[in-house]
């Protein structure tokens, strides 16, 4: 059983002489409660790294009380998701260890520490004195949760509990030679020959004697195993369960059918002794060569988004309705997959994934030996530093592996290990004699004697020694998913040996060489494991049978990795990092999606051609030439200007449709339609046609506001729940104000407290903690969290020349 501490806990951000003795008093220290980003509650500071966003770390110490059953023959341990980074663990006094990884879940046993008779008291101390150690914002904390795990003197570990559907008739590709063709339709949920699951169950006995046990296997509501069981003395047997898939959905991204795996334990009365319940699911899934990516048998493309761990103003510690409100505006997207970039992610977001239907590559490491630059003083800025994992690699590369594969190896969403990304980018660090000078997709500025080969850096041949460690390793925990790498350099990596570790090849930016290396590795699938927002990018996918697909870069914008101050993070996401969404999300639904769709983004070109320079406005000088661009699905559209018809245009070779126009005040319209019997086109045509229309308008000063809320879930009064509450600002004619960025004011009274507020623009540095912050494009979001008291919350909104927004809610 596992419990996590939820009770409210001290914090301060500096060191502190023993710091864990539990006769210090601590009642100066925050109030906090976990999980926990200490950094992201700072202010913005220029004196801070840029890669890592411009905000502090430090050392930082936490004092968590907790409380624990009394429990014979039995074992306590505090398990740890995640702890950023080189954090000391202490329970009542007695030191546990450290743990270096931030990202990599550990556990120590305390059964020799824990007292049932008062309180409890784990102290932990986190150390993020190198502030430049990473290329993008890793928060400083116990940014993920804490969980005490009670285990009887017989028992399981849940991670150790594996679920393996199993497939009966396999589809017929073998190799390279043909395959049979998938079952399409509705049967294709129940029929692609996976006639059952196998659940493997290894039983511990510590109690020093012989014990009987009862094991039950469930699904759903249905015991499918009641298997007694003999335990020797000290020693580890496992049990092996088939669990049919008779009557059970197939897990897809379109439909996510999962179902509850309930493992029971029971002593010789019957009584429980130990019980998990996991959300499982029936899926199969395969790269080929050839054919690119089969789930159950059916082909098809991933549509895929790399994702960092932050959420704008949460830093690293983000709540899972968060994660849920950004994750379905993915899904609205078209995108059924996320790369976990560059880092195991937090444990909400896989649930989210299994539920909601993403596949998932699942990533361990940026960097391993070597150091890669980290840029402090703004984006390729030279010189970099130096710091980094790669100091902590020799000694934890393993156990990080083993921890990384058991936590996600339980997930249905996970389709691939990555082990790790554009290690082999040029240069940095590793060179080889066939170059006598690399660039890299990323090297805009890099001086030409860091282009250069230099016989004294390491040598890109030790990478495949490395690969080979970290395949294997992976593997010593799971057979059933494949090992790829994300290769920024396949020019020289395709001939160093280094694919020949991989079971998949992961591409970055690198389409220009899937033709080439398809033919030179005949027998490896391939896919782009990071790629471009363009068009190309994305033909490349389509053009070609055996590409598996394409994951870009990225699905929401991000802390740190920034060109330097004021800006705070990168602007490379389809959503920001409030959550909202930019002209190129709908370029990407355009092309991912079926329904039908059309939307409009306008700007005033220039040779830089950025995405980011694309808004949603109709305010420009009179007579200004403004590129207008329609994003739909459908093969062309209608365009007017205050009800005057401009034309009908077909989509280009870019993927969209851009006209110029030169600017009138008023309204600018796109229709596009689609007739009942299925044919796309505009204006009249047989039967009854959808049309659908999207609408820029020239606006005035916001005179209106509205607030609203999305989120489903109980706002509790435990400390926890979070309120996501969006702010949307507009004119007096009911136009969204969508260039505006009027400052807001928040009050928050009753059973809530404001968290944080995030307009999404990385160029404010506004605090987020601050309660008063501009808009961004006219929209703001407001996070109430919960405090210990039920109740009314009220929230008050105000803006100079604007009617207060009100919104109330309850705290349960």
């Amino acid at each position: 059983m596992k419990f996590a501490l939820k009770a409210k806990g001290k914090f301060i951000n500096r060191d502190v002489e023993d710091g864990y003795d539990t006769h210090l008093d601590d009642s100066a220290w925050e109030d906090v409660y976990l999980p926990h980003d200490w950094a992201v509650e700072r202010e913005f500071s220029k004196d801070c790294s840029s890669g890592t966003g411009y905000l502090p770390g430090g050392i930082g110490w936490y004092r968590i009380p907790f409380r624990a059953p009394k429990l014979e023959d039995g074992e306590f341990s505090l398990c740890f998701h995640g702890v950023y980074k080189r954090c000391r663990v202490w329970c009542n006094n007695y030191y546990l260890g450290e743990w270096a990884n931030g990202y990599t879940r550990f556990s120590f046993d305390i059964t020799h520490a824990v007292r049932f008779d008062r309180e409890n008291l784990l102290a932990v101390q986190v150390r993020h004195e190198d502030l430049a150690d990473s290329r993008w914002y890793t928060g400083s904390g116990i940014e993920r949760e804490v969980y005490l795990e009670i285990l009887p003197g017989v028992h399981f570990r849940e991670e150790e509990v594996l679920w393996t559907p199993q497939v009966e008739k396999p589809m017929a590709y073998e190799g390279k030679t043909g395959a049979a063709d998938p079952v399409q339709g509705e049967e294709a949920l129940y029929d692609m020959g996976m006639s059952s699951a196998q659940v493997s169950i290894p039983l511990v006995n510590r109690t020093g004697r012989e014990q009987e046990r009862i094991l039950e296997v469930w699904l759903q509501d249905s015991c499918l195993s009641e298997l007694p069981v003999v335990l020797t003395a000290g020693a580890t047997q496992t049990f092996e369960i088939t669990v049919p898939r008779t009557g059970h959905l197939l897990w897809s991204p379109e439909h996510p059918a999962l179902y509850d795996l309930r493992v029971v334990l029971r002593n010789g009365g019957g009584r429980i002794a130990q019980e998990m319940v996991r959300k499982v699911g029936f899926v199969t899934t395969v790269f080929t060569p050839d054919r690119g990516f089969f789930c159950n048998g059916i082909p098809m493309k991933l549509k895929g988004v790399c994702l960092h761990e932050d959420a704008g103003s949460f830093g690293n510690a983000v709540p899972k309705n968060v994660w849920k409100r950004r994750l379905g505006k993915l899904k609205e997207m078209g995108t059924n997959a996320i790369r976990m970039s560059h880092n195991p992610h937090e444990e909400a977001l896989y649930q989210l994934c299994d539920e909601m239907g993403f596949f998932v590559i699942d990533e361990i490491f940026d960097e391993w030996e070597g150091p890669k630059n980290k840029w402090w003083q703004g984006h390729n800025v030279y010189p970099p530093k130096k710091q980094g994992y790669y100091l902590d690699y020799p000694t934890w590369h393993a156990r990080d592996v083993e921890s990384f594969v058991k936590a996600g190896r339980v997930h249905t969403s996970v389709i691939l290990w990555s082990i790790g990304n554009e290690i082999d980018y040029p240069n940095d660090p590793y060179v080889h004699e066939s170059f006598r000078s690399m660039t890299g997709n990323n090297d805009a500025g890099k001086p030409q004697q860091e282009r250069a080969y230099d016989e004294e850096k390491p040598n890109a041949r030790r990478l495949v020694t490395l690969a080979k460690e970290l395949t294997a390793l992976v593997k010593a925990f799971d057979t059933t998913r494949p090992v790829s790498l994300a290769s920024a350099f396949p020019e020289l990596s395709s001939h160093t040996g280094l694919f020949d570790c991989l079971d998949v090849i992961g591409y970055n930016y690198k389409e220009a060489f899937y033709e080439e290396d398809h033919l030179r590795f005949p027998t490896k699938p391939i896919f782009g494991s990071e790629n471009g927002h363009g068009y190309p990018a994305w033909q490349a996918v389509t053009a070609h049978e055996y590409i598996a697909g394409q994951f870009l870069w990225t699905g929401i914008d991000y802390l740190g990795e920034t060109r330097g101050w004021p800006e705070h993070g990168s602007k490379a996401g389809h959503l920001t990092t409030a959550g909202m969404e930019k002209p190129d999300y709908y370029f990407r639904k355009s092309l991912w999606t079926t329904e039908p769709m059309v939307k409009l983004a306008t700007w005033i070109q220039r040779e830089d051609d950025w995405m980011e320079y694309r808004t949603f406005s109709w305010n420009y000088t009179p007579g200004e030439m403004v590129r207008v661009e329609i994003y739909t699905n459908q093969p062309q559209a209608e365009l007017f200007l205050n009800g005057e018809r401009l034309g009908v245009y077909e989509k280009g070779g870019q993927g969209y449709i851009a006209v110029d126009v030169p600017f009138a005040p008023g309204e600018l319209t796109a229709k596009v339609s689609k007739t009942a019997d299925g044919e796309n086109g505009v204006g009249p045509g047989e039967g009854d046609p959808m049309v659908l229309c999207d609408s820029l308008y020239t606006v005035t000063a916001p005179a209106q506001m509205t607030l609203s809320c999305e989120d489903e879930d109980a706002f509790v009064g435990d400390g926890h729940s979070y309120r996501q509450i969006e702010v949307t600002l507009f004119d007096a004619q009911g136009h969204r104000c969508v260039s505006d960025e009027t400052l807001l004011s928040v009050h928050v009274e009753g059973a809530g407290v404001l968290a944080h507020m995030d307009n999404g623009n990385l160029g404010d540095p506004t605090a987020y903690r601050a309660a008063s912050r501009k808009c961004f494009h006219g929209k703001l979001m407001i996070y109430i969290r919960s405090i210990e008291s039920t109740g009314t919350v009220k929230l008050t909104v105000s803006g100079a020349g604007l009617k207060d927004g009100i919104y109330e809610f309850t705290a349960v």
